[in-house]
């Protein structure tokens, strides 16, 4: 019989710590905490957060009678890290200091490695990183631009995006390892992925401008007129950025970010919404067909996934427009939590080795 493997999951998010516990595949439960807009008050910056959260975590073993020694592993997000391979890390010192360097911890990401880290040096258990966002299986080709210097690069919903693939995986009875896929991460962000027998060998990043646009990014903008814009001087650069990243897409031409809302506006017969959504779902689709083309069109599905995915009048209209390229399999919300759980349980049971970082 397969022993109980008791594995703790922290993910930080920018304004929230989540953690759950689970007993092998069995979530035994999550929790989550919105830090309320003072509680990091005097915080010079991310790395002066971890007592905050780390207290919320600990506070929330106790309430449900668990004691940290007891537990098999504990697995964290990984975030800005040198590039790596995909799969399960053990956190060792020199990924301690690269999550720990400025340019890491920007991103509230970083703290999830660290602060599993801090669990498992404090109580004797083996902490796991798993899938970094910068995780890089991207192929040579793919990376040019036509500008030298300028290369693509590979930032990206790795950790979800791999475990939903595997999830479809088996409900065709075949390994991720032995399938082909295409992955559209569908969120605030959206990413569509190229998967060949357990690799994403491509991949558009929405920070860099790459792919269609969502509900807070631009997406690919025609170059011409946003070079105009830097130098017109009515933006500063970081309010360029911030118009790229946070504040374009569905929000610059809506107003919000929520999908709900415009659901909303179209039902109540705003046809520039409605316009807004299409658009949104056209251009997915056009990049699901982009990647289909690099997996040559030999594809067991096209999967659609992240918390866009709720909506039917969104994954419809894609559907409509790629269901002729392979099974369309929708698999709607976020899976961070059993994705860091499961691919430290196979870790755990022998089925895979844990990568070494460095």
């Amino acid at each position: 019989m397969d022993s109980a493997h008791i594995i703790l999951i922290v993910n930080p998010g920018s304004i929230s710590t989540k953690c759950a516990v689970y007993k092998n595949e069995t979530q035994l439960f999550e929790r989550a905490v919105y830090h309320a807009a003072g509680e990091f008050e005097g915080c010079a910056n991310l790395l002066e957060q971890m007592d905050i959260r780390m207290r919320f975590i600990m506070e929330t073993l106790a309430a449900h009678q668990i004691k940290p020694e007891k537990l098999s592993a504990v697995a964290g997000r990984s975030g800005f890290v040198t590039l790596l391979d995909a799969g399960a890390f053990l956190v060792n010192d020199t990924i301690i200091r690269d999550l720990s360097i400025d340019g890491a911890v920007t991103h509230s990401s970083s703290l999830g490695g660290l602060m599993a880290a801090e669990f498992g040096q404090s109580y004797g258990i083996p902490a796991y990183v798993v899938d970094p966002l910068v995780m890089d299986e991207m192929e040579p080709r793919t990376r040019l631009t036509g500008i030298p210097g300028i290369e693509r690069r590979n930032l990206f919903h790795a950790l979800h995006s791999k475990a939903i693939a595997r999830l479809c995986a088996e409900s065709l009875g075949i390994t991720y390892e032995d399938g082909r896929f295409v992955v559209a991460h569908l969120g605030g962000g959206i990413t569509v992925g190229a998967h060949r027998y357990g690799r994403i060998i491509d991949v558009n990043d929405p920070l860099a401008g790459e792919g269609p646009f969502s509900p807070e990014r631009c997406g690919a903008v025609p170059l011409e007129p946003l070079v105009e814009l830097c130098f017109s001087g009515r933006y500063t650069e970081t309010e360029i950025l911030e118009l790229c990243h946070n504040r374009g897409g569905m929000t610059a031409y809506l107003g919000t970010n929520d999908l709900r809302e415009v659901e909303k506006m179209i039902k109540h017969g705003d046809e520039h919404a409605a316009l807004v959504m299409d658009s949104m779902a056209y251009q997915t689709a056009k990049e699901i067909g982009a990647m289909a083309v690099v997996l040559e069109g030999r594809i067991n599905a096209v999967i659609l996934t992240g918390g866009l995915a709720c909506s039917t009048r969104f994954t419809g209209s894609i559907k409509q427009m790629v269901d002729h390229i392979a099974p369309v399999k929708t698999y709607p919300g976020e899976h961070e939590m059993a994705s860091l759980a499961l691919s430290v349980l196979r870790v755990l049971r022998g089925k895979e080795e844990a990568a070494i970082y460095g």
